[in-house]
């Protein structure tokens, strides 16, 4: 038991260091956007004009991502968990819209929706580890295609059933780790776990933007045009150099010391990396730029998360293994 003393210093630090976190976001944000301001009142080119809008854009979405994380995290617990639940809500429904169903489908779409996302959440507020790391890969990976098959539609049957057990699995399994690093009890850092979704989130998200920063202005050599027309080696190479220093440099709010900070930075970046080119390649095969139209500059819900969706499993269970 941890006695009230402890509570309280635990709470302390806690509260320091996220309003140290949120107060450099915000001082980052109110520079951007000055910095937006200038070059959009300075802009004469349509093509200057275009790259700068949607710079803008994206930088006034930041600040409504940042202001529902610190609300959700404001609220404790069931805030979080409710955010990253409608943010998983949110992508299969943009997942659905954009892959083909039939109608026979119906019914392991709603077991998606309304049994299986509600529940691997549930299982997330409660701590429920045991139920919540085979609920979905299980029991909803045998579940669905019997549903489907109840249809008794066998056009396209392989295809359709896998396309909604991908879906489940992308946008709630992976996405639920994210919370459910709040489950994580790690001797001598008791009560700060959701600094981990913290680091999580700041580091992956940066590694998008100083991916986009480096890409637009070296970026000469594209990584792979077909999949991700925008992606360049330059792009890359300075995100995850970048990515990884921020890593390293909020080891404070970790259980980490520097260099594994540093080296778990480097994973997730990759990891989410290749979750952005993934779910591009999805993108491509369906004939889209985006995902939806729900977060102006950055696309649908789930153009946002994807990079979190392959790095926060990864991130969850090397926690779990090495420090708890």
């Amino acid at each position: 038991m941890i006695d009230l003393n402890t509570q309280s210093l635990v709470l302390n630090t806690l509260t320091g260091s996220l309003i140290a976190i949120f107060g450099g976001l915000l001082a980052v944000l109110v520079v951007a956007s000055s910095i937006g301001y200038v070059l959009a009142r300075r802009a004469r080119t349509e093509s200057a004009q275009a790259v700068i809008a949607n710079l803008n854009a994206r930088t006034n979405a930041w600040w409504l991502m940042i202001a529902a994380i610190g609300i959700a995290i404001y609220l404790g617990e069931l805030g979080v968990v409710l955010l990253f639940a409608f943010a998983s809500f949110q992508a299969l429904r943009e997942f659905a819209s954009l892959t083909y169903t039939r109608r026979g489908d119906h019914r392991a779409l709603l077991w998606s929706f309304f049994v299986f996302l509600p529940l691997q959440y549930y299982l997330v507020s409660e701590k429920w580890y045991g139920l919540f790391t085979i609920l979905i890969p299980v029991y909803g990976f045998l579940l669905l295609p019997i549903s489907s098959s109840l249809g008794r539609d066998t056009t396209r049957f392989l295809e359709r059933t896998a396309k909604v057990q991908w879906g489940l699995m992308i946008c709630v399994y992976c996405i639920s780790h994210i919370p459910a690093l709040l489950m994580l009890d790690i001797a001598g850092y008791e009560g700060k776990s959701v600094l981990l979704l913290v680091f999580l989130v700041l580091v992956v998200q940066a590694s998008d933007v100083f991916q986009y920063i480096w890409g637009k202005l070296f970026g000469k050599t594209k990584f792979s045009p077909a999949v991700s027309p925008s992606k360049s080696w330059e792009g890359l190479i300075g995100g995850w150099i970048s990515s990884v220093a921020l890593g390293a440099s909020l080891y404070w709010i970790t259980p980490f010391n520097v260099w594994e900070a540093a080296l778990i930075a480097l994973i997730i970046n990759i990891m989410g990396f290749f979750g952005g080119y993934v779910l591009s390649a999805i993108k491509r095969d369906r004939g889209v730029k985006d995902w939806g139209s729900l977060i102006e500059g950055h696309g649908g819900m789930l153009d946002r998360v994807d990079s979190l969706s392959f790095s926060a499993p990864v991130f969850f269970h090397i926690v779990r293994f090495f420090w708890t």
